[in-house]
């Protein structure tokens, strides 16, 4: 085989600017797309095709943004019907931040010789929460994103574009600054990691088990408030110790993400036996007097600063389900009303028991 030199992951490294645009071009598209198509619904219609609740306030740019229709669909040949937003939200996205990942680990052994343990730890933890959304994925049919939110240039932009390309900036740091982090620290990200998914899945798959079948053994001894509309609200295991418990859980994964690149940042210095001008230097491999000209990768006075981008993550994933968590809680009380007050009494923390 090519290794680092195979075509897919030299593309990738190539041409990283232009795929952020192309997929930036592409959501733009189709968020156009999606828009002019969606005053095609009819009421009654046949296909059952409805617009987002808050996707047709009549201001263009507005609704554009949010998107108009629930659940957009188109009819292929030989792949049949496609509901748009599904796909989005785990096929390219998902999959385009591993091969971004994978692509990033090939440069970094072309350019040292050798893979960090840093940037495998990242990419298996990462392989990891797409495989596991991927496998649970008929679980994403009961989120927010597909049950609420119409399918506009937000969801768009965020599957599309933001998703694999930010969420990948720490491997893509580690390319050129690998971090070695030793047996402790690979024990220490790890515990983090596995804390994290503990309580993300157990949360999820408690709640899931719950909704299919309230008698699953794993679940039928849990306690639960029952509401005027007949849904039952969960007040023990692990949604007793916070109403959005799952998030916490998927936070502090999110961490592990980050923590390997350590107090990032970098400075490229190039040096070389005689300058060709005030201020200048000759491209890296090239030769004066028969001497290579020198590239070093340093922490220097840059030693910190990296971290606004390769924590960025953490930070704005932190605002993200904060706000989502806002947005669940305001649809659960149009939903269940006072009984959603009483059942924020027996769960008074909303993400994490004791502070939130």
């Amino acid at each position: 085989m090519q290794g680092p030199d195979f075509p897919l992951w030299t593309f990738i490294w190539n041409n990283y600017t232009q795929l952020i645009t192309a997929n930036l071009g592409i959501a733009f598209s189709l968020a156009c797309f999606v828009y002019v198509r969606s005053f095609s619904i009819k009421p009654g219609n046949p296909d059952n095709r409805e617009l987002a609740a808050g996707g047709y306030s009549g201001n263009i740019i507005y609704d554009w943004f949010i998107g108009r229709e629930l659940n957009p669909r188109i009819t292929l040949p030989f792949f049949g019907t496609i509901d748009i937003k599904a796909f989005c939200e785990l096929r390219p996205g998902m999959l385009g931040w591993i091969l971004l990942d994978l692509a990033f680990i090939a440069h970094q052994y072309k350019l040292y010789g050798y893979v960090s343990d840093s940037i495998i730890l990242i990419t298996v933890f990462q392989v990891l929460y797409v495989l596991d959304a991927l496998w649970m994925e008929p679980a994403i049919l009961t989120t927010m994103d597909i049950t609420t939110d119409g399918f506009g240039f937000m969801l768009a932009f965020g599957d599309l574009a933001w998703l694999p390309f930010i969420y990948s900036l720490q491997t893509r740091y580690l390319v050129v600054y690998p971090v070695h982090l030793g047996l402790w620290g690979i024990v220490g990200v790890l515990a983090v990691q596995g804390l994290g998914y503990s309580i993300f899945r157990g949360a999820n798959n408690e709640k899931n088990r719950f909704r299919t079948n309230p008698n699953d053994p794993k679940v039928v001894h849990l306690q639960y408030m029952e509401t005027s509309s007949g849904s039952k609200l969960l007040i023990s295991g692990w949604w007793g110790t916070a109403r959005h418990i799952n998030y916490l859980g998927d936070w502090i994964m999110a961490w592990s993400y980050c923590l390997p690149t350590g107090i990032a940042g970098y400075l490229i210095q190039h040096s070389s036996p005689a300058p060709i001008g005030t201020g200048q230097s000759p491209a890296d491999g090239s030769f004066i007097g028969g001497a290579p000209i020198r590239t070093q990768v340093v922490q220097g006075e840059a030693r910190g600063w990296g971290m606004l981008i390769t924590y960025f993550y953490v930070i704005y994933f932190a605002i993200l389900l904060i706000h989502r968590e806002m947005r669940d809680e305001e649809k659960c009380m149009r939903k269940y009303g006072r009984d959603w007050d009483e059942y924020k009494k027996r769960v008074p923390w909303r993400i994490l028991p004791g502070v939130y």
